[in-house]
């Protein structure tokens, strides 16, 4: 463990309430607690829960999972095996052996709890764009990533022309729906790693609050809305924006994710709406 690494952890636990926190994670192991038990069980307020519950994953101690309607949080065994190890390395004049090994102490680590990547598409009425991205992301993201797609201005409904494509290539479209921005704010919403819009301007709004954390990028492509030309050309317009759009998400889910650090992770996202472009239809 990097020094700096182990400074940050151990800044995020300089706090009573992080410390009985922790305490309370690891007693309850590898599954977690869910964010309403955890605010029951020690009294703590859900706003203040949340804020503490931040801090620590932010410093890499614990983990968050969407599990239905839940968030439930658990201790970062493997984190805190590493902590350990940091401050035993150099015990007994550089024989650690000689203090047992501390970590081995700790439960495994539950594979299943690694939480899902939570990824939101942009575009103005949720209505072609963004609504293709979701559908793309759900397909090949498997386990690791979870879609959403929402507006700052939402249609009614999607464009048919954009959901008759989807089917046509094998997607599933009965859940994907035109929707509002605003509902996923608030304390029950999914907290989003990763906000992409692909569209110049929405409307001139500027985005709400995600959770704070998320890695934003811009990726804008042409709105299917004011394809031009008959409808052969049209249709050769939508089929270059799914291919771009699949390409884009083919590149983005293949990232080394565990070894880049945010602004790292920013670059490359930008890179990737930056490299590829729909030629012509600009």
């Amino acid at each position: 463990m990097e020094l700096s690494d182990a400074a940050a952890a151990f800044a995020a636990l300089a706090q009573k309430t992080r410390l009985d926190l922790l305490r309370v994670l690891l007693a309850a192991g590898p599954s977690g607690l869910p964010a309403g038990r955890l605010s029951a069980q020690m009294g703590v307020a859900p706003s203040s829960l949340s804020f503490h519950l931040a801090a620590m994953e932010r410093a890499g101690l614990t983990q968050s999972t969407r599990l239905g309607r839940q968030i439930v949080h658990a201790a970062r065994v493997d984190a805190l095996r590493r902590l350990l190890g940091f401050l035993t390395e150099t015990c007994c004049h550089g024989r650690p052996e000689l203090c047992g090994d501390i970590a081995n102490l700790l439960p495994e680590e539950n594979p299943r709890m690694q939480p899902a990547f939570q990824i939101m598409f942009l575009c103005t009425h949720n209505a072609a764009r963004s609504i293709m991205a979701e559908a793309i992301l759900r397909q090949i993201g498997g386990t690791r990533f979870q879609a959403h797609s929402a507006g700052s201005d939402p249609a009614a409904t999607p464009l048919p022309e954009v959901l008759e494509k989807l089917r046509v290539l094998g997607h599933d479209t009965s859940a994907l729906r035109s929707k509002s921005w605003h509902a996923f704010t608030g304390p029950d919403a999914p907290r989003m790693d990763f906000v992409i819009t692909l569209c110049d301007t929405l409307h001139g709004q500027t985005c709400p609050d995600f959770g704070g954390l998320a890695v934003t990028g811009a990726w804008p492509l042409p709105d299917p809305a004011k394809f031009t030309g008959n409808p052969t050309e049209q249709a050769t317009m939508l089929n270059e924006l799914y291919a771009s759009l699949r390409r884009r998400i083919e590149i983005f889910t293949a990232l080394p994710f565990t070894s880049l650090d945010r602004m790292a992770m920013k670059a490359r996202l930008d890179e990737i709406g930056d490299s590829l472009s729909l030629a012509g239809h600009h």
